[in-house]
């Protein structure tokens, strides 16, 4: 078979340590045994490095994580996901079953487009002080509607037995959660499956406190 010098490349992960979206595609290159480089991308330093002309050439929508791998660029976390489910050998992170599989992306878009968006910095710039609680009232918002769909999906996982996208959402989104004070004991089926999915060393290694760019103070 003919492989491209593109596909041999290691992929690259402009993304920050902290960044929920950039997490995600973290775990899922951790689960699928992927090697890749990363480039930080400090959404803080200097007004947001997102901003610059030369990471708008890279994604226009001044957003991270952006991944180059096979000779593309895509911008969009559950795009590069389900790319690399498609392309790479691994545990499938999209179940065959359809049924199941519309659940896992049912799922994931709950948190990727209805929770996420809506409390990630961009946004809790323009509030202010009103910030954590703004992002507290989005986040229980979306975990209501989340906690009884997982209570019909799950086993050990979001979707059944088996570790799917899903996962790489949910534990991202109760990251951010706790660091915006939500009270996690209202949502039991989410608090034991991220206690579950946080002892895999997939989400070990991927977490923001083990990342190149995480600073100092914040490092596990």
């Amino acid at each position: 078979m003919h492989l491209s010098l593109a596909s041999l490349a290691k992929p690259i992960l402009y993304g920050y340590f902290r960044s929920s979206c950039s997490w995600r595609v973290r775990i899922a290159f951790a689960l699928k045994g992927i090697e890749y480089d990363q480039i930080a991308v400090n959404l803080i330093q200097d007004g947001g490095q997102q901003h610059t002309q030369q990471f708008e050439s890279i994604n226009p929508m001044k957003q991270v994580p952006a991944v180059k791998i096979d000779g593309i660029t895509l911008c969009q976390s559950l795009a590069v996901i389900q790319y690399i489910d498609e392309t790479r050998p691994g545990p499938r992170l999209l179940p065959a079953e359809p049924k199941t599989r519309a659940q896992v992306r049912m799922i994931s878009d709950l948190i990727a487009s209805g929770i996420q968006p809506v409390q990630n910095l961009a946004v809790l710039q323009k509030k202010g002080s009103e910030k954590e609680q703004w992002a507290q009232h989005f986040i229980n918002q979306g975990f209501q509607a989340l906690e009884p769909i997982l209570k019909e999906t799950a086993g050990k996982y979001c979707v059944g037995d088996e570790i799917s996208m899903a996962d790489t959402c949910l534990v991202p989104q109760v990251y951010n959660a706790e660091r915006f004070n939500v009270d996690m004991e209202q949502f039991p089926t989410i608090k034991r499956l991220n206690q579950t999915l946080l002892e895999m060393e997939a989400f070990k290694v991927s977490h923001p406190s083990r990342q190149p760019d995480t600073p100092p103070e914040l490092r596990a």
